[in-house]
Parts: structure tokens; sequence; C-alpha cells
């Protein structure tokens, strides 16, 4: 068997490869623009806003209260099951990075009409097959109330 003579280098040009080709400015900034433009942006268009308004309305419905303070929001429509969650407070005023209450919610389907599976408050979660009797029921009342605003 025959060896293959030269090294890779002889088949490529004698520039180093930390060098940048030179493309000239004004197409750099048109490749950027242009790339900018064709690439979607891709966390807006995984939010589902729907989502996100209803994990408020079950927030409001536990919390007792007509106005909540929603810091982050973050919703996951693509994740089985689908959820939402965000940091929140009740106290008007209350700026973003002093919100650290945290409200979660999971649903059976990503589509209206939306069915409550799960939501937790901070670190306590309350589901319909939950063993306590109080956070069953907690449950259950949240279920009941998000079925009547879906109707």
């Amino acid at each position: 068997m025959g060896t293959i003579q030269g090294t890779s280098s002889d088949f490529w040009p004698r520039q180093r490869m930390t060098e940048l080709p030179n493309i000239g400015e004004k197409a750099l900034k048109t490749l950027i623009v242009a790339a900018t433009l064709l690439l979607p942006p891709a966390v807006a268009e995984a939010q589902s806003p729907q989502l996100e308004n209803i994990c408020q309305v079950v927030a409001k419905n536990f919390l007792l209260t007509d106005h909540l303070n929603v810091g982050i929001i973050q919703s996951f429509p693509e994740l089985k099951p689908p959820g939402a969650r965000l940091t929140y407070s009740t106290r008007p005023g209350t700026s973003k990075s002093d919100m650290i209450d945290s409200f979660e919610c999971e649903f059976d389907k990503s589509d209206p009409p939306y069915h409550l599976t799960r939501f937790c408050v901070s670190q306590v979660c309350y589901s319909a097959s939950d063993a306590d009797a109080d956070r069953k029921r907690r449950f259950d009342e949240m279920r009941i109330l998000l079925e009547r605003t879906n109707k």
C-alpha cells in the first residue's frame, strides 16, 4: 500500500487559521442584518400568552386578590404537561427584582379549554391526587373557578 505524500497544509492556502477572510465591512454588516431579519426570535415564539393569562387567573383566585403585580412570567406550551410560572407580589409598587414569591401552573394541554392539573405556590404544590385533604380541596376550588371562567 502506498503512502500519500505531503501534509494537509499543502492542500490549503498558507493563511493562518486565526485570520478572518477579508469580505469587507459593508458586506459583513449586510450579512449580520440579513441574519437578524431571517432568524425568528425563538424565545418569543415559544411563549404562550394564553397559558400565562390563565395561570395569572389561577393565582389571583388562589390569593384572593383582584390585583396581582407580576414580575417575570414564562410559559412552556411545548412541554408535557404544558405550563407557566411567574413571580409575583400582592403589595402595590413592588419592583420586579423584589418579587421573590412564585406561582406555577400545569395544564392537560396547551389549547383551550384549559384544564388545570397542578399548581404550586412557592414550594407547596396542589393537585387532584394530593394525599393532603386541604391541598386537594384548594386544588378542586381552583379547578372549579377556572372551569367557570372558561364557560
